[in-house]
């Protein structure tokens, strides 16, 4: 009926059915039986019509006046929708990892808004998995599987987990050649890092480690765990991009290298919907292009 409606106020607009048919691209016949259609509807003639004049019934215009504003804020609703779908602009509530955020990723916030002016950025950095429906988030970076099927999700890299110390820390404690001599030693735990799983990359053996109650800190920013562990307080399981300068500067080094740790895969989630917004969908465009151009995030 809203079809009927919308060309009812083209047909009174155009003056005449024939002008109306042009206006709307339609055979002058599908209009006069839409139109008679309508009238049958309301049980009401809406137009006078003759060969040589058309014009609207005393109950014909005041229908049409009535409609038409609800006609163009409807037409006006379908444009901005339209815009939102289409075009890079508004407000994207965006919840990352603290240390992601501020590190690897820092570049992207910069480059969208400079990229798209119209844009905006409302970024929730922490390092607790909160929920995007009560934070009313449109989007989220989350580093591990995604269990939660009311999410849609997209892949944007992996990282790589290993197991670091200072060499002060091996020196003094000793360097274990298996994951049976880790029990004595002191850790730092990175929450929520709290066990890993761990393949001997030649035999295949599998271990599940799970890091001790006792004799450890736990800190749930794992820039600081790797601060703490540099500083020789203890053995660290820590994604390999965030100690990858204190590696190659020698402040930390890999311990148990043949034991592999199962990589932590990286995602964008978003609820699931039908289409995303442009202005999400160019973020995270911009967040897959940065994540596989950087081989930290590659890593496996």
């Amino acid at each position: 009926m809203l079809d009927d409606l919308a060309l009812f106020a083209v047909i009174v607009e155009s003056g005449s059915l024939s002008a109306a048919a042009r206006r709307m691209q339609l055979p002058p016949a599908t209009v006069t039986r839409r139109l008679q259609q309508l009238e049958r509807q309301l049980n009401c003639q809406l137009l006078h019509r003759s060969a040589r004049r058309m014009q609207p019934t005393p109950e014909g215009l005041a229908y049409y006046e009535r409609c038409s504003p609800l006609l163009q804020s409807l037409q006006q609703a379908t444009q901005s929708l339209e815009a939102t779908l289409t075009e890079v602009q508004g407000l994207v509530r965006v919840l990352a990892p603290m240390n992601l955020a501020k590190g690897l990723l820092k570049p992207v916030w910069a480059d969208f808004l400079t990229r798209y002016p119209r844009a905006r950025l409302d970024l929730r950095l922490s390092n607790v998995r909160e929920d995007m429906f009560e934070q009313g988030a449109d989007l989220a970076i989350r580093v591990g599987e995604q269990p939660d099927s009311s999410l849609a999700l997209r892949r944007l890299g992996v990282t790589a987990i290993g197991l670091v110390g200072s060499p002060g820390y091996l020196a003094r404690m000793g360097e274990p050649a298996h994951p049976d001599e880790l029990e004595p030693h002191a850790w730092v735990v990175a929450d929520p890092l709290l066990s890993v799983r761990i393949r001997h990359k030649a035999s295949g053996e599998s271990r599940e480690f799970t890091l001790p109650p006792a004799r450890h800190c736990v800190v749930n920013d794992v820039a600081l765990a790797v601060d703490l562990a540099q500083a020789g307080q203890g053995l660290l399981w820590c994604p390999l991009w965030v100690c990858d300068a204190q590696l190659r500067a020698g402040a930390l080094v890999r311990v148990l290298r043949q034991w592999q740790a199962d990589p932590n895969p990286i995602y964008a989630v978003w609820p699931q919907q039908r289409q995303l917004p442009a202005r999400v969908r160019a973020l995270v465009d911009m967040l897959e292009r940065c994540i596989r151009a950087e081989p930290l995030l590659q890593q496996r």
